[in-house]
């Protein structure tokens, strides 16, 4: 059985830190391509980050870059983003999710697998 679990998630004040991680189960990551997307109530899920399946190549969404970092450990299962000097525009549920073959890291529907997300709040 496939599952993508988020941890991490939680409250934290602004320009906090907190890093998420999400453990992957029922295939192995190494020939996928993983990414974290984000949903703020009332929004669109929104891409944050993504990671190629070598970990050669990282994307960001605009909101994340320079203060997001994503990384991948195949050897365990695990992706994980750090993120730093958080804001209140932050705040959002979390989403691990992977894809294997051709795609778009940032699109959201080339992916297979999903998790149930991780809440972030930020708080001023």
């Amino acid at each position: 059985q496939v599952q993508l679990v988020e941890s991490g998630g939680g409250s934290v004040q602004v320009g906090g830190s907190l890093r998420l991680s999400c453990a992957v189960s029922g295939f192995t990551i190494k020939n996928t391509h993983m990414g974290w997307f984000r949903q703020a109530p009332g929004k669109e899920r929104e891409f944050v980050a993504g990671v190629g399946w070598s970990g050669r190549f990282t994307y960001y969404g605009d909101s994340a870059k320079g203060r997001f970092t994503i990384s991948r450990d195949n050897a365990k299962n695990l992706v994980a983003l750090q993120m730093n000097s958080l804001t209140p525009e932050d705040t959002a549920v979390y989403y691990c999710a992977a894809y294997s073959g051709y795609g778009d890291i940032d699109v959201a529907s080339d992916y297979d697998y999903w998790g149930q997300g991780t809440q972030v709040t930020v708080s001023s």
